[in-house]
């Protein structure tokens, strides 16, 4: 199951992806938002993160403007590795070596045809598995641990 948020910025790109889905019969749920109205990322990135946090979703997809915002909320729940990608280098990497849950696009950096790409890449893409990654992760997960998130 692959959790989805946005906000009005990232909405349409969000929609685009739904069929994307639809059409791999890929499972998700949308926790919003529901509209291109006006509305604050950081509730949306909030609730998908704690869905993949909580283990009810596997993987997240969010989607802002430039998908920086978004991101940097989304890191703030504890256990969250979302990444803001453009390139398909990036969305690859950042599963194989940093096996994040969370990818997050920006509606106005991308277009769809690219967005459908770096799904695909986040979402086909398993994690290394290597040692040296897995150290990586640890100290990542360390330095939650020590600052309380």
């Amino acid at each position: 199951m692959i959790a989805l948020g946005s906000d009005h910025a990232g909405y349409p790109l969000k929609m685009e992806i739904i069929k994307h889905l639809e059409a791999r019969n890929i499972e998700f749920r949308d926790y919003g938002c529901y509209s291109d109205e006006s509305c604050d990322y950081a509730v949306f990135a909030e609730k998908t993160a704690k869905a993949v946090a909580d283990g009810e979703c596997e993987k997240g997809l969010l989607f802002c403007g430039t998908g920086v915002g978004i991101s940097i909320a989304a890191n703030k729940v504890k256990g969250i590795r979302a990444a803001c990608c453009s390139d398909e280098f990036s969305a690859e990497a950042t599963r194989l070596h940093n096996d994040a849950n969370i990818l997050c696009l920006g509606a106005r950096v991308i277009n769809p045809e690219k967005a459908v790409k770096l799904v695909d890449l986040f979402l086909d893409t398993a994690f290394s598995g290597d040692e040296r990654h897995i150290r990586r992760i640890a100290q990542i997960t360390a330095l939650e641990d020590n600052f309380g998130k």
